[in-house]
């Protein structure tokens, strides 16, 4: 049975690119109330089906692809530098390539400007009508209006045209960082990206038998599946230790473990992980706003695509790849660690943040741990102590020490010096993960 939820977010996937959806609209149209309309328009925005801009109203978008997660719709840009949009409407929904901006002549700006391009400039016109006979769309940055005319022909193009109070300088600064932000989460690998989908899953329902399992279980030689009622929702989890024992006609609901570990399509490979280590999980269900089945991961595969992740070279950068990447080796010792204190590293006072202090810890602890061959490192506690503020430019020693390692346990000390002096310390407690 399809939740009425579920049925506006199908809707909206039908709907074509480009169309607007209004709260009443949909409340409407599917016979459901303002609330439930509202709150399925909001989860169709987190999954990238429509964009809200002020102003204009929510339209419908195409979801990106991981490959496209660099590129920006001008529905995007428009948000990013808080914009009016001045006509062409109708082409919000659509994808920039690249943006250009107008800060030489007239003829050197056109031979750069091309379909599905943006040109930034200021109260130029003529520039303004060109650019969109060309098939691009335009930013006007001052705050800027344009003329009647050139409305009607962008509306006609279905080319939006922009204007901000922003001057151009600051609207490419924005833009960038929005596109460097999209590489950085293109980057990220949720559990959506990896799961086994509901239609080749095996799982068992809350009204089939203990007799049932067998039959999975000699089929396919898994020993968990999840458990679901009519409307396959996760009810509950069944393992070789439910059954051992039980009657064979026993109802399934009887046996299972109700409330299992699941989480949702958008949460991150790391975060799963982690909680399949601490929980000691093999499998975790993957479920929608309503807790219907959409997936299943297993631990196999989450280590497996965090061994690929591990390989693949990085685009966007965060400030836990800055510290990665300024972590070296000591020239004689791959035990001993060295690392300068950049400005990205600092606080607003000019010393080594707090933050960036514990990634260092992580870190060394993690490469010490891959060197001896014990494997990949889940923080569980951390205890650290700030002993003298670290200035700007400074040159740290990070001298990791394990003190205790079982098969899956491990146990790091700590120490940081700057000049042969001890700055900090911390205690490292962690779960292992077989590389």
């Amino acid at each position: 049975m399809v939740t009425k939820h579920e049925q506006i977010i199908r809707h909206i996937i039908s709907l074509n690119i480009g169309s607007k959806i209004s709260v009443r609209q949909i409340a409407r149209e599917l016979n459901v109330s303002d609330g439930t309309a509202y709150r399925a328009i909001k989860e169709a925005e987190n999954q990238g089906l429509v964009s809200t801009i002020e102003r204009v109203g929510t339209i419908r978008i195409e979801r990106k692809k991981k490959e496209n997660f660099d590129r920006l719709t001008f529905a995007e840009v428009v948000n990013i530098i808080d914009g009016q949009v001045l006509g062409g409407r109708d082409g919000l929904y659509k994808t920039l390539n690249k943006f250009i901006i107008g800060a030489m002549e007239l003829d050197q700006m056109m031979q750069y400007t091309e379909a599905d391009s943006l040109l930034i400039v200021g109260n130029r016109e003529e520039a303004h009508e060109l650019a969109i006979e060309k098939g691009a769309a335009v930013l006007i940055t001052g705050g800027f209006d344009t003329t009647d005319e050139i409305k009607l022909l962008a509306n006609e193009k279905k080319l939006p045209i922009i204007s901000t109070s922003y001057d151009t300088f600051t609207v490419a600064a924005m833009i960038n960082r929005a596109i460097y932000d999209q590489l950085i989460k293109k980057e990220i690998i949720f559990v959506e990206d990896i799961l086994t989908p509901f239609d080749q899953l095996y799982y068992l329902k809350t009204n089939e038998k203990v007799k049932r399992w067998y039959e999975l279980n000699k089929k396919t030689t898994h020993t968990r599946f999840p458990v679901v009622d009519e409307d396959n929702v996760v009810s509950g989890m069944v393992t070789a230790k439910d059954i051992i024992g039980k009657d064979k006609n026993l109802f399934i609901e009887k046996i299972m473990t109700r409330s299992p570990l699941v989480v949702k399509a958008k949460t991150s490979l790391a975060y799963v992980a982690h909680m399949m280590v601490w929980e000691g999980i093999e499998v975790v269900p993957i479920v929608d706003e309503n807790s219907i089945l959409l997936g299943l991961v297993s631990r196999q595969d989450v280590l497996k695509a965090l061994q690929q992740v591990q390989r693949q070279p990085q685009v966007g950068e965060t400030i836990e790849d800055i510290v990665a990447s300024n972590l070296k080796a000591g020239n004689d010792d791959q035990t001993v660690f060295e690392a300068e204190v950049i400005p990205q590293m600092t606080s607003q006072l000019g010393t080594l943040s707090n933050g960036v202090f514990t990634s260092l810890v992580t870190k060394a602890s993690s490469r010490l741990l891959l060197y001896l061959k014990k494997g990949n490192l889940v923080v569980e506690s951390l205890s650290i102590y700030f002993l003298k503020p670290v200035q700007i430019e400074s040159k740290l020693t990070i001298k990791p020490k394990l003190l205790e390692a079982g098969r899956i346990y491990a146990k790091v000390d700590v120490e940081i010096f700057n000049e042969g002096k001890l700055v900090g310390k911390s205690l490292l407690m962690g779960q292992l993960i077989d590389r």
